[in-house]
This record gives structure tokens, C-alpha cells and sequence, in this order.
């Protein structure tokens, strides 16, 4: 048995934090001792943890960027638990755990979590200059698709030991196990006709995501005659600019904003099919989970997008901010028949590659060769 520090920056909603989630849940069943800390908030995630007899979850309270007292804390607990590892999501969570694992004086393998796929400002980038040393000290980088790791590695992202490790969801959660009867009573509870071609999109409305890129599609399909609808679920910053843009383009009764969902498969199973426009993304998680639930997704060809998609088998790609391309791909999965199909493949391949569990073995057997390489005791 391992005992494991999990390291975030915080607990709300995101997919690192969801990996992170998942990772200690799992690794907790079986039987490793796994303790949560949290740098700045732990959200409302809390009760998502399942860490069993012997785990513990800290919230450092950081009170800002870099917190010395938050630090002091965090080498106390490292000295306190005696780890067998420290496993840090992404390069905050691994900035506070190197400089307390240094404080605390104990030589425990530290492996981080990398879920980032390109920086998008100069202040990204510098922060990245200031984070390399941080990734070279550490003893395991995982990566979570080839094309990340391929592009970090050339320019100077690396560790002692670099792994790649997919995503994966709980493809036995994630599953279309409502009644044809039931999915038409969630589609009318939506607004959604058994005729309408509803296009879903699960993210947080953030700009990155690209949200306005799905308005400007649905305008377009229905200038074509395909009745199709958006919806959106989830929430966020560019809900009030999605809104004026659907107003503008004379479509804001055919897109539907649910606001945050703590289980979103409902909304996903009263889709017909998924789409993801963002303009930047690592290896999409909700991505996975509408292939799980069986809905074909149209998805930009940005970072790992390629890996878990097979162009006109499972799904569609297309070219970064090209809208009519996206509707292209769209219109086509409008025939209810070839939906269907494309569907039954992006289950199939999400439960062959991209499920939690082959994703937790492969991590199972890597912190296990880590720890053995660098057993934790006392400098």
C-alpha cells in the first residue's frame, strides 16, 4: 500500500480537478492510503472525495500566489504523513509541493500531472519559464495525450521520467441507460421537440471554449432547413455575450443554457449528438464522456482531438474557427441513422481505450515503480 499526497491548486470545476478526483477515489479502493490538499479553495467537490479509513483532506487557505505560511503548512504535513509520494496536478499544485517538500526535509518521489496543451499570453509563457525548473526537479511528468507531450518536450518541458497516460471516465457511470420513453420527457422538460436535431456542448462558458463558434452553427443549419438546437451545459463569464450573439443572429429560442450541472448525463442523453469548439484543449474529459454515453462529437482539431477521434467513424474534426466547416460536419449527423452508428463506434471506443479503469491501472503501475525507485525516509 502507498500512502499518496494529492496535490490542486483548488477544487472546483475542471477536468484536472475531476482527474484528480477520480485518481484518489479509485486509487482509495484499492487500498492505498490517499490524502487531498487543496492550495487555495476545495469548492464544492468535497463530498466527491472517497478516501476511505486513514485519508484526510487539508485546504491551505494560500491568501495569495505565493504563500510562505501555506508552504510551512504544507511541509508540516509531508513531515506529519510520511508519504510514499506527492502527486501534484499541474504547475501551481507543483510549485507548492517542491518547495515544501524541500522545507520539509523528506526525500519523497514527487510526480506531476501536466494538463495543459498550448499557453495563450505572454504571461502564460512566462510562467512557464519560472515552472521548467520545477518540472526538471520532479521524478515522473505524465502527459495526457501523445501531441501534448510531443510538443512540451520539444521545448523544454521534461522530467527525470515522462509518461503519457490518457484520460479515462467511468464508462459503467457513463453510460445511455435512459428509455427512449424517458429521453423524450428530458427533451420536452428542455423545450426540445422529438423532431429537432439537438447539438450539445458541455463545458464551462468560458472564452477559450469557443461557445459563440456553436451559435454562429446553429444560424447557419437552420438558414439550410436542418431544425437544429444548442444546448449548452454549463455556465460561466460569456453567458451574457452567447446570449446577445444568439439575439443578433435571430436564434435565441433555438439555444438552451442549462447554468451549472453537478451530473450533466441527462442533458447529454437528450442530445443527439456533442460537439466541442474550443480553440485550445489537452484531451477533453467531457469529450470522452459524451463518446461513453454513445453521441458521436464534432470536435476541433486541437490537441489530443485526433487520438480519440476517427473522422467519420466516431465522430468529425474540423480546422480551429472555421464555422462553416464545423456546420458541415454537424449537418451531416443530423440523419438520425448515420448518428446512431457513429454513436455505437464513439462507445466502442471509449470503452476500449479511454475508460477509468485501464486509466487508473496505468497510474497504479506507475506510482508503484516510482515509489520503488525512491522510497520516502527522512534527509
Amino acid at each position: 500500500m502507498a500512502r499518496v499526497i494529492f496535490v490542486t491548486g483548488s477544487l472546483p470545476h475542471g477536468g484536472a480537478e475531476r482527474h484528480a478526483i477520480a485518481l484518489m477515489n479509485r486509487l482509495a479502493q484499492r487500498g492505498h492510503q490517499c490524502h487531498a490538499v487543496c492550495i487555495k479553495n476545495s469548492g464544492d467537490k468535497l463530498d466527491c472525495l472517497r478516501l476511505h479509513d486513514g485519508g484526510s483532506v487539508r485546504c491551505l487557505d494560500a491568501a495569495r500566489y505565493l504563500d510562505l505560511r501555506a508552504v510551512a503548512d504544507f511541509a508540516a504535513l509531508i513531515s506529519a504523513i510520511g508519504p510514499s509520494l506527492v502527486l501534484a496536478a499541474n504547475p501551481y499544485a507543483l510549485m507548492y509541493s517542491s518547495l515544501a517538500r524541500r522545507r520539509s526535509g523528506v526525500r519523497v518521489p514527487l510526480v506531476v500531472t501536466f494538463h495543459t496543451n498550448r499557453l495563450l499570453s505572454a504571461k502564460e509563457w512566462l510562467q512557464m519559464l519560472f515552472y521548467r525548473p520545477f518540472f526538471w526537479s520532479a521524478d515522473c511528468l505524465v502527459f495526457v495525450c501523445a501531441k501534448q507531450m510531443r510538443y512540451w518536450l520539444r521545448r523544454g518541458v521534461f522530467s527525470r521520467r515522462n509518461e503519457m497516460i490518457y484520460n479515462g471516465v467511468d464508462t459503467e457511470a457513463f453510460c445511455d441507460e435512459w428509455s427512449s420513453v424517458e429521453r423524450q420527457a428530458l427533451r420536452r422538460a428542455l423545450g426540445f421537440s422529438d423532431t429537432d436535431y439537438v447539438i450539445g456542448i458541455s463545458a464551462l462558458l468560458r472564452p477559450e471554449k469557443n461557445h459563440v463558434q456553436l451559435v454562429e452553427a446553429i444560424a447557419m443549419l437552420r438558414k439550410r432547413g436542418i431544425p437544429a438546437r444548442a444546448l449548452m451545459i454549463g455556465d460561466g463569464q460569456m453567458r451574457g455575450a452567447i446570449a446577445a450573439l444568439a439575439c443578433s443572429l435571430d436564434v435565441a429560442g433555438d439555444v438552451v443554457i442549462t447554468g451549472l450541472q453537478r451530473d450533466v448525463r441527462p442533458y447529454v442523453t437528450a442530445c443527439d449528438c456533442m460537439a466541442l469548439c474550443s480553440v485550445t484543449e489537452t484531451f477533453s474529459l467531457a469529450a470522452i464522456e459524451a463518446m461513453a454515453m454513445g453521441k458521436p462529437v464534432v470536435h476541433s482539431d486541437v490537441g489530443g482531438a485526433a487520438e480519440m477521434i476517427v473522422p467519420g467513424r466516431n465522430g468529425f474534426l474540423f480546422p480551429v474557427g472555421d464555422t462553416k466547416a464545423f456546420a458541415d460536419k454537424l449537418a451531416i449527423l443530423a440523419s438520425r441513422a448515420v448518428c446512431k452508428r457513429m454513436g455505437q463506434d464513439a462507445h466502442a471506443t471509449a470503452a476500449t481505450l479511454f475508460s477509468e479503469t485501464t486509466m487508473v491501472d496505468r497510474y497504479d503501475r506507475m506510482l508503484l515503480e516510482v515509489c520503488c525507485g525512491c522510497r520516502p525516509n527522512s534527509a
